[in-house]
């Protein structure tokens, strides 16, 4: 459905992602909030890798609720709380996501709503159904 671009006259990207996602016509758009790294019981972990790890969760929910999965994913946008937490957050991130990779951010952020969160992640989807 989606059509990948990475044309050589920009630098290859740095990870499992793609520059460019083109979706065609006609398809439906899901766009999430950022998820935090909390779960329903409210706790919070206090590692990158377990909140990284809920806030994809909590995407995959709303994924399926709205009849799509990570194979529909075009866009996601990471927040960190400190550089050194880039190749934990990329890992969880490349483990949810699925071919074509989608597009991606990672910005380093002064902090979110509670200081206990160091990890936050939207995304967005689109499906032709």
């Amino acid at each position: 459905m989606q059509k990948v671009f990475n044309p050589p006259s920009v630098p290859k990207p740095f990870g499992a992602y793609n520059h460019g996602l083109l979706v065609p016509a006609g398809a439906s758009l899901l766009v999430t909030s950022g998820q935090l790294g909390i779960g329903v019981d409210d706790v919070i972990p206090p590692d990158v890798t377990a909140q990284a790890e809920l806030c994809f969760k909590a995407i995959g929910a709303i994924l399926e609720e709205a009849g799509m999965s990570y194979a529909d994913v075009i866009r996601i946008s990471g927040f960190v709380t400190r550089r050194e937490d880039f190749p934990a957050y990329m890992a969880v991130r490349d483990r949810f996501t699925l071919d074509p990779k989608p597009a991606s951010t990672l910005i380093v952020v002064g902090g979110f709503t509670r200081p206990e969160f160091n990890v936050e992640v939207e995304i967005t989807a689109a499906k032709v159904f």
